[in-house]
């Protein structure tokens, strides 16, 4: 089994991003449009899956937005003509063969984490089609993440030169140096390097939180500060593979229109 998990609002958020055309709205609607199918066919060329599936996410608040309602609270809100043309979009993609996926409460990331779960321990390889470096915590002998834009692969050696850190502790060094583009703050004061420098002194993230009166000068008093903080953004920031989708891998079999 090859699985080809798609992070949809990624994908159609990148693609409306980049087609020119807004002061005709209708024109521009429609060519949004076919720009995503050619993306999504394109992919499927590339990738060759035996299953695919798209992973989408319901408005309104999702478990972390409740959790923490400083959550994503700068990210621009999605512009209206895609929220409008986004119905369409799904629809051209089913008719590529390729199905949508969605739970209330959760992120595409959350359910595609959960998928990609289900493809290994099935014995499969799954691939994640996103420019999200979340995903990056996924990686593994049998997950992959692949920037469909810049056509990249991104494995573990890529992890370790633009993090420091192997893909396990992704999670834990987000949660130390926070992760802006999501508005969770971490420890203030401690950026990646630091948090990567501090991750292969100790370890991992619950030996250096137990560590943080011992750590030296203001990184120490940093991460004593910021304990509670931390921790709450441990778990913002680990994704969740435990989410039941409400279909099994049979439902997402491809096979090419």
């Amino acid at each position: 089994m090859q699985a080809l998990l798609i992070d949809g609002l990624n994908l159609i958020r990148r693609v409306h991003a980049g087609v020119p055309g807004r002061e005709d709205p209708t024109g521009h609607s429609e060519a949004v449009e076919e720009a995503c199918v050619a993306s999504l066919r394109r992919a499927l060329r590339h990738h060759q899956p035996s299953h695919a599936l798209c992973a989408m996410e319901y408005e309104g608040l999702s478990w972390r937005g409740t959790l923490f309602p400083d959550y994503k609270k700068n990210r621009r809100p999605m512009p209206d003509d895609l929220r409008s043309a986004l119905g369409q979009i799904v629809s051209r993609f089913l008719a590529q063969g390729v199905g949508t996926v969605s739970v209330p409460g959760f992120e595409a990331d959350d359910l595609i984490a959960s998928i990609a779960q289900k493809v290994t321990e099935a014995g499969g390889r799954a691939t994640v089609l996103s420019t999200d470096k979340s995903f990056c915590q996924l990686i593994s002998n049998s997950v992959s993440v692949y920037d469909h834009f810049a056509a990249q692969d991104r494995d573990t050696e890529y992890v370790r030169q633009r993090f420091g850190v192997e893909p396990e502790r992704l999670a834990e060094l987000f949660a130390l140096a926070g992760d802006s583009s999501l508005d969770i703050p971490g420890a203030r004061g401690i950026g990646l390097r630091t948090a990567a420098k501090l991750l292969d002194d100790y370890g991992d993230l619950e030996s250096i939180l137990a560590a943080g009166g011992e750590i030296s000068g203001s990184r120490g008093r940093k991460i004593q500060d910021a304990k509670e903080a931390v921790m709450l953004a441990q778990r913002l920031v680990t994704l969740r593979s435990d989410i039941n989708v409400g279909a099994n891998l049979s439902q997402f079999r491809f096979s090419a229109k």
